[in-house]
Formats: structure tokens, C-alpha cells, sequence
């Protein structure tokens, strides 16, 4: 029998340091490499991405072999005019293309120091150490990943943007990633003119490279299963996780009210033990700061990679509608993309 827990009687407390040891990439993404990520035939930037990023890779190890040579070496390494590459890469393009595979490809693919985390995890991070200390912190790294980059918070982009100048200015490399909104895949560079203009002063510096192609969560798969009733949710936990260790249940409208109690920084750990979450009457999401903290919660669960068990409302009715038209819509439409994924994992045992 698992052990059965519940998500909203758990309080977890995080120090900087705990912070700081979790910026690799998830346990989704902990073994992925470029040659596991599997270009669509059918859009050749995504192979052109695997060969961008491959070369950027190498001429991050061409530079740390030259900085171990010596005087002479690290002098040369350090003039920035005698280097080609561009101090950071932008990886543009829709939901479930791939780019956090890519983006984690070329973290393992680097030599060390180096973090991989989300937009939301260095804003945490700043929170948590300060400015000037996470600055003292990342200076000395090789490479920095930024994935899902917000385009809709002015205050933390600004935050972003003035880390990132920081850690350009002291030699880092930096990679990131976004979404290109819904309502814009068909508009070209969209998302990469808007992130441009953000990171201001460094946008000359970056790289974008276009990543097209269809939700690969949706590719080639049967449509999401529906909501099961309440009273057959421990027959399907049963049958399809009977070796589940931990199980997490909870009532959602419990599970939503701890959220707004616990700092999303802790999330990570709110679930870090958690095999399988089993959900009681989900219901759609009316409140924007209820509706934040669940895209940060889902991503936790999306990296973990925790198969999702449900009753209640469908995953595409977690949100309003005027919340998926809303200038957070990249959020929500990521969010139900993902809880998707996780509902099919968790239903039918589906695990492609």
C-alpha cells in the first residue's frame, strides 16, 4: 500500500542554499541529450536548433580549455572582440516544441559551474539572497539557462534583464527560452521581438533562434481523457500505480488555499516525494493570483514528471476564458498543455 499524504498540510521551508542546489534540470530533463531530441522532419529549424546549439556548446568548452592554459590563455579567452559567438542564445517558439530539452542538452553538454532554471526560480532566487549576492554567486559560472522567460511582468523582466547585463558583463553565457503567445504563432518573430526589447541593452548580443513546430505533447496522441468520477479515482490509482510509494490526495479547493500560503519557491519541495497526485473535484480557477501560483505549482509537477489522477472540471476548463485571452494567456495555455500531459500519464497510463 502507498503512503497516502496530502499537499495541503505540508508547510515546507527552503534556505538559499537548498535554492541555489536545485538549479539543474528537473528529473524530466535530467538525462536528455542532443541526440535524444528527435527533429520533425516536417520543420527543418528544429534540426538547424540541435546544430546551432551543438556548436555553441563547443565553443563554451574551446573557452574553458583556453582559460585552464595559462596567463596567455585566459587573456586571450577574455577579449571579447576575438570571440565569434554571441554572448547568449534565444530559443523562439510555440508550446511543446522542445525547447527545454534543448535548453538542458546544452546544459550537460557544458562544463561546470552552470544553473538551468525558470524565469520564476531566479526571480525567487534575487528574493532569496538578494540582488548583489546571486550576482556574486552566477559571475563565476560558465553558463546560465533561463527557461520560459516572461514577456508580462514589466518589474521582474527589468530583473531579469539588469541580472543578465551583470552576468554578460563578467563573462557568462547565457541560453533562454519563452513561448511565443497563442494568438501569434503564425507572426513570425513575435516573442523574440518582444524579448528583445526587454533585455534592452543586451539584445544586440543575443542569438534568436526559431524553434517551429506542433505541441509534441499533442502530436500523433489521443485526445486528453476526461475527468473520472470522484468515487473511481482509487480503482484507477490502484490499477495502473500499483508500486506507487508515495500518493499524494488532496481536495483541490484545499490544495489551492495551502498554494496561497506557501511561498511558490517551496513548491519544488512540496512535491519532492511525491509519485502519483490524485485530485478531488477540480474546478476552474476565478482568481488571477490563485490562477499564477497553479502555473507555478503545475510546473513543479511537470518537471517531477507526477502522473495527475482527477475528478471535477477538465484540465482545458482550469481557467476563464477571459484569463486564457488575457495578457497571461502564454501561462495558461502552458499550464493546460501540461496538466494534459500528466492527466494522460496518471488516467490511461500513458507515458509517451
Amino acid at each position: 500500500m502507498p503512503e497516502i499524504v496530502h499537499l495541503a498540510e505540508r508547510s515546507p521551508l527552503v534556505s538559499p542554499e537548498e535554492l541555489l542546489s536545485g538549479f539543474h534540470p528537473s528529473y524530466r530533463f535530467g538525462e536528455v541529450s542532443f541526440d535524444t531530441y528527435i527533429p520533425d522532419p516536417t520543420h527543418p529549424s528544429q534540426a538547424g536548433a540541435v546544430e546551432r546549439l551543438q556548436r555553441f556548446a563547443a565553443s563554451i568548452q574551446g573557452r574553458k580549455s583556453k582559460e585552464s592554459g595559462g596567463l596567455f590563455g585566459f587573456l586571450k579567452s577574455n577579449k571579447k572582440k576575438a570571440s565569434s559567438e554571441p554572448t547568449g542564445l534565444y530559443l523562439d517558439g510555440g508550446f511543446g516544441v522542445g525547447k527545454t530539452h534543448l535548453l538542458a542538452s546544452l546544459w550537460h553538454a557544458v562544463p561546470g559551474p552552470k544553473a538551468f532554471g525558470t524565469f520564476v526560480e531566479y526571480t525567487n532566487l534575487v528574493g532569496a539572497l538578494s540582488f548583489r549576492q546571486t550576482v556574486d554567486v552566477l559571475k563565476d559560472y560558465t553558463l546560465v539557462c533561463i527557461d520560459e522567460f516572461e514577456l508580462d511582468d514589466p518589474g521582474d523582466t527589468v530583473l531579469m534583464s539588469r541580472l543578465m547585463r551583470e552576468l554578460a558583463d563578467a563573462g557568462v553565457r547565457l541560453v533562454a527560452t519563452s513561448n511565443t503567445l497563442p494568438g501569434a504563432l503564425g507572426e513570425g518573430r513575435f516573442a523574440a521581438q518582444d524579448f528583445k526589447r526587454e533585455i534592452q541593452v543586451l539584445a544586440d548580443q543575443f542569438e534568436v533562434l526559431r524553434v517551429d513546430g506542433e505541441d509534441f505533447r499533442h502530436r500523433g496522441l489521443v485526445e486528453a481523457p476526461s475527468p473520472l468520477p470522484d468515487e473511481q479515482l482509487e480503482g484507477v490509482l490502484g490499477q495502473n500505480f500499483p508500486t506507487a510509494g508515495v500518493v499524494a490526495e488532496d481536495d483541490f479547493e484545499a490544495l489551492t488555499a495551502n498554494l496561497s500560503r506557501v511561498h511558490p519557491s517551496r513548491y519544488r519541495e512540496l512535491v519532492k516525494d511525491i509519485d502519483v497526485l490524485v485530485l478531488h473535484n477540480v474546478h476552474t480557477i476565478t482568481e488571477q493570483a490563485m490562477a499564477l501560483r497553479f502555473v507555478v505549482f503545475a510546473d513543479r509537477l511537470y518537471d517531477k514528471d507526477v502522473p495527475v489522477i482527477a475528478s471535477g472540471v477538465p484540465f482545458d476548463q482550469l481557467f476563464t476564458e477571459e484569463m486564457m485571452a488575457s495578457g497571461y494567456m502564454k501561462k495558461y495555455f502552458r499550464t493546460v498543455s501540461r496538466m494534459t500531459a500528466l492527466v494522460r500519464e496518471g488516467q490511461l497510463a500513458d507515458h509517451s
